[in-house]
């Protein structure tokens, strides 16, 4: 399989965390288990951050171990596509509230660590 650079799955993760910090604003959970779009929505961006996580750890594993958390984001990533069953909306949506925002820092001072190399 062919990888893209780190900077591009960086960029992508920085994109999903900020559309998803944006759009959930004043939303709450309940949004999320009544409106089957919203819901939908939510879901593809989280699975674009562990998708992009899971391209960077197969190319670069050091700047993916750089991440906090970054096996449990690729596990999420799993559940989200995989086991939509078993999905609990409240841990969702404690992702949203408290780990997008710590999320989209650390990658923020990754990419920066990076285009100064």
């Amino acid at each position: 399989m062919q990888h893209h650079s780190p900077q591009k799955y960086l960029h992508d993760m920085i994109s999903s965390c900020e559309f998803l910090l944006e759009f959930t604003k004043g939303r709450t959970v309940d949004d999320y288990r009544e409106d089957r779009a919203f819901r939908s929505a939510v879901e593809r961006e989280l699975q674009i951050i562990g998708e992009a996580l899971m391209q960077l750890d197969d190319a670069r594993p050091d700047i993916a171990e750089q991440i906090p958390d970054y096996t449990n984001i690729i596990g999420f990533r799993h559940v989200l596509v995989h086991g939509y069953d078993a999905l609990n909306p409240v841990t969702v949506w404690n992702v949203i509230e408290t780990k997008l925002a710590p999320l989209k820092d650390r990658l923020l001072i990754i990419l920066r660590e990076l285009h100064k190399q």
